[in-house]
């Protein structure tokens, strides 16, 4: 997800910090702390259908959203149409259970004007005896913050288990709650019958363009060798297609994925669960990176589509690659990220999560400082204050011939140039020359 948070520490005092008057301020994704936490809490539900198949509705929603303008409530309509979608991408092949383990994933929807949301999901079976069909309950909002996410959906399916009734005082509380800034905690104050009042704290880690990440979801599933290929992929904005059967799997890995891009965005579609009904998207001759349940493999492969990498999180291994991938990146620096990666593989020292996500996003920010960190001496400022990029003087200021040459095909990928386009704009001082 485009990551970025206004007052984020990120990278700081890195010669590629994103080039904004406050660092991290990079996206529409994630607007400033002290915002609504969220804009929708929606329960979807499987309805059965007269030809006996389940098709996912929207039974549940708060607030509920009158007021709204004519635009607006085209927008309004599409978005909640699309939700039930995504909230089950694998379609209606569905049963009535008895036992379900309760799974969270989420899913990013974007906006006509690119703007992006997301959908923080909670997949459980609701309390009651036989079977049943399990309901999803989905959080939209434009901050990206998984952790935080995740604590308010325990919260919500505690309160399930007790009654719905239970759960809309709890979200009005939320909804009246300012977004805390990186760092901060927020305590929500809710009454539950028969526990009394409870204090819920929910805090901001520090380094918020890290929240919506665990890259060990990604180390525990693929080799360092094989991450490698993928970012180098990524980082040219080519076809990126992930396989697994768990969405909280697949949505896990994709975040990752596109955070290992810091300070750059991706910017091209990105769908970390696919709807069965959208499965042509691997059609498509533009960059994508999404994500796939195993059960479509033979129909992904069947489609008419231009190169992709195409990994299996199941197995961690590569299933269709473009064949160049081992040569995108310099191989010195290569090298060094792949000790880094190994280095806390093998360590015996057991990591943190956060610790994880300082480790392996140091490791791809030196990538981008050591080959593109000196861009801010190679912005020409007119008297008027702004800039202009100079993107030969740049490619040549560059003494590695491997460097070099992998620089001139980035400059030329989109996340590259929407990184210039922002540093044109804003004069401030670089620290440091990469």
């Amino acid at each position: 997800a485009t990551e970025g948070k206004e007052d984020a520490p990120a990278a700081e005092n890195k010669p590629l910090q994103a080039p904004q008057g406050k660092p991290g301020e990079r996206s529409s994704l994630l607007s400033s702390a002290g915002q609504f936490f969220f804009e929708y809490l929606v329960v979807v539900s499987l309805k059965k259908m007269s030809d006996g198949r389940y098709e996912p509705k929207i039974t549940y929603q708060f607030p509920k959203r009158e007021n709204l303008l004519k635009g607006q409530k085209e927008e309004e309509e599409r978005l909640l149409q699309a939700i039930p979608l995504f909230c089950f991408p694998d379609g209606s092949n569905r049963a009535p259970v008895t036992e379900f383990t309760s799974e969270t994933f989420s899913f990013v929807l974007t906006n006509v004007d690119g703007s992006r949301k997301i959908g923080y999901c909670r997949r459980l079976l609701p309390s009651g005896r036989g079977d049943r069909l399990p309901e999803v309950f989905c959080i939209i909002s434009c901050l990206g913050c998984f952790g935080l996410f995740s604590k308010i959906l325990d919260e919500v399916e505690k309160r399930r288990q007790i009654s719905m009734a239970v759960i809309y005082p709890f979200m009005q509380g939320l909804r009246e709650s300012p977004f805390p800034a990186p760092g901060k905690t927020v305590t929500i104050k809710s009454f539950i019958p028969e526990s009394g009042t409870e204090l819920i704290k929910l805090t901001r880690p520090v380094d918020a363009h890290l929240e919506h990440v665990e890259f060990q979801a990604l180390l525990q599933r693929l080799s360092p060798h094989l991450i490698l290929h993928i970012f180098a992929s990524a980082v040219l904005e080519r076809r990126l297609i992930f396989l697994a059967e768990e969405l909280s799997v697949l949505s896990q890995c994709i975040h990752a994925v596109a955070a290992l891009l810091y300070p750059f965005i991706w910017a091209h579609t990105y769908i970390p669960v696919v709807p069965e009904c959208l499965l042509d998207t691997v059609c498509c001759p533009t960059p994508f990176m999404v994500g796939i349940q195993m059960r479509h493999l033979e129909r992904v492969l069947d489609q008419p589509m231009e190169e992709a990498l195409i990994v299996d999180l199941c197995q961690g291994k590569i299933l269709r690659a473009v064949g160049d991938e081992e040569e995108i990146l310099p191989i010195k620096l290569q090298n060094e990220m792949l000790t880094s990666l190994n280095r806390h593989n093998n360590n015996n020292n057991v990591h943190t999560p956060e610790q994880v996500n300082a480790l392996v996003s140091e490791a791809f920010v030196q990538f981008f400082v050591r080959t593109v960190g000196h861009y801010a001496s190679h912005i020409k400022w007119s008297k008027n204050g702004s800039g202009t990029f100079q993107e030969r003087a740049f490619c040549k200021a560059i003494a590695s011939k491997t460097s070099r040459k992998f620089v001139k095909k980035f400059v030329k990928t989109n996340m590259f140039s929407l990184f210039i386009e922002e540093a044109e704009k804003s004069r401030i001082p670089q620290e440091g020359k990469g």
